[in-house]
């Protein structure tokens, strides 16, 4: 496509504008170039409407955040979620809009059209949520996250709880004030997770807030194992997770575990080993084992305690350790008030520093606990199964912070289930994401959200343009795409 601007005594002034392989192309080079012939040029006002390819920019039908949706959906399909939800659109775009941007339900409708897709009525969602409350709906789910993971008998799988509380001061039932980890006076619901070793979603359930974290484990390990038709699983958790009765429930369901202990004496091995070497220090890192076998009696299988000494842990309790003891000094002195500190002792109205607990917090300073009832254990399986727990706690701050998965918006327990029926679908999208990328889930859509497809008109065409990728970005698109091929 050239502009002639003029042609004298065989002499042509030509301008070259752009070479066209097809309509579409030579449309939009024709219009490039009536643009070009039209600038800075006067024209009279007859009345008449202008062409639109006479001049101005091209308008802009269409624009979508195309590379992010596109991977998102295929991290939802990969992971069977579009067969379990049965083909539900509503499902669909609720959960990777939470994954976009967490919002109201409501808002949400703007987060997909911001994304470029056609939101579904707000009135259809509505009516769509009770479905996402049923219990069969979430199990589906379970199940396909079961099958991702290749569920089997030796599976660790993690658990733990967390607490989302509600604004308000009345509690019905469901949301309870109870013991809460932010610290927090208002209502709440405790949330129990169960994820596989690297802390991919396994099974989500809410329990009243006023319900014991420690009664929460065993009736939701059961049910998973029920589900899965599992015969056994390995427990982990930690020591906050157990009571002495749920040890003994758990022993009785026959399950095998690994779990953190609380050491309130300084143990056996540990104190045979001071003694043998007096006066000198643990070596850092130093495990001790001591057996436990079942006795006749007992309705358990044997198990194996390890105590594990690292010179960090200790330092950091003993600095802990010399705060708090000071501040007790201050206290029996009369120089600050009475708050509350383990090591101010009341005896009627004397006020003393225990130094037989300080005693024993010191001796005790640097050892970490583990239990386990698994046959033929090692200690570093057993220490290397318990730090996985971070896998589960980065699950639980993804659902809290990048997923924002406390219900405030929500006030009906059915509501509030749907709720976290997607968030839980959320969040194992965004763990597939973060597995396939090596990127966490907010710096891959915080970056991908930027490259927009967009429609364009020419003319009677419709030409799609799209901003071009850096070559990261272009490699981490295509292992999505590879892994979801997999699938």
């Amino acid at each position: 496509m050239q502009i002639v601007h003029s042609s004298r005594k065989g002499s042509r002034d030509i301008e070259h504008i752009g070479s066209a392989h097809d309509d579409a192309e030579l449309e939009l080079l024709k219009t490039v170039a009536r643009q070009r012939l039209a600038s800075g040029q006067g024209e009279l006002d007859l009345g008449l409407d202008a062409p639109p390819e006479a001049g101005g920019p091209l308008p802009i039908t269409a624009s979508r955040m195309g590379h992010l949706w596109d991977a998102l959906s295929l991290a939802y399909e990969a992971l069977g979620f579009d067969t379990g939800a049965e083909g539900d659109a509503v499902f669909r775009q609720l959960v990777l809009a939470r994954i976009i941007e967490p919002t109201s339900k409501l808002d949400s409708l703007r987060v997909l059209q911001e994304a470029g897709i056609a939101p579904v009525s707000y009135r259809t969602l509505k009516r769509r949520l009770p479905a996402y409350a049923q219990d069969s709906w979430r199990e589906r789910l379970a199940a396909l996250c079961a099958h991702h993971v290749g569920l089997g008998p030796a599976t660790y799988v993690l658990y733990d709880v967390t607490t989302l509380y509600f604004e308000t001061d009345t509690g019905d039932g469901f949301r309870e004030s109870g013991f809460s980890k932010e610290r927090r006076l208002e209502p709440q619901i405790t949330v129990g997770l169960l994820t596989d070793a690297a802390g991919f979603p396994l099974m989500v359930n809410a329990f009243e807030g006023n319900k014991a974290e420690t009664t929460t484990m065993l009736p939701m390990i059961t049910a998973f194992m029920a589900a899965h038709r599992l015969r056994d699983v390995v427990i982990v958790a930690d020591a906050g997770m157990i009571s002495e009765s749920n040890m003994t429930d758990i022993e009785a369901a026959g399950l095998s575990f690994i779990l953190g202990m609380k050491i309130p004496e300084v143990p056996y091995v540990v104190d045979e080993w001071r003694r043998k070497h007096p006066g000198e220090p643990i070596p850092d890192g130093h495990i001790f084992v001591q057996p436990w076998p079942a006795g006749s009696k007992d309705k358990r299988k044997n198990q194996v305690r390890y105590y594990q000494y690292q010179h960090d842990r200790a330092r950091r309790t003993l600095k802990g350790i010399d705060e708090q003891v000071r501040k007790a000094e201050q206290a029996v002195a009369g120089k600050a008030a009475v708050k509350r500190n383990r090591f101010v002792k009341l005896t009627d109205a004397t006020k003393t520093v225990n130094r037989e607990l300080e005693a024993k917090t010191r001796a005790l300073a640097g050892i970490k606990g583990y239990v386990t009832n698994i046959a033929d254990p090692t200690s570093m399986q057993v220490i290397d199964a318990y730090h996985r727990l971070f896998q589960i706690e980065k699950s639980f701050r993804m659902a809290k912070s990048d997923l924002a998965a406390r219900p405030i918006f929500h006030r009906t327990r059915d509501s509030i289930e749907a709720h976290l029926t997607i968030v839980f679908a959320a969040l194992a999208v965004s763990r597939w994401i973060e597995d396939t990328t090596g990127w966490s889930i907010k710096k891959f859509v915080k970056t991908v959200r930027r490259y927009r497809t967009v429609h364009i008109q020419a003319g009677d065409h419709l030409i799609t343009a799209a901003d071009p990728l850096p070559d990261d970005i272009q490699q981490i698109l295509e292992a999505i795409k590879t892994r979801a091929a997999a699938h």
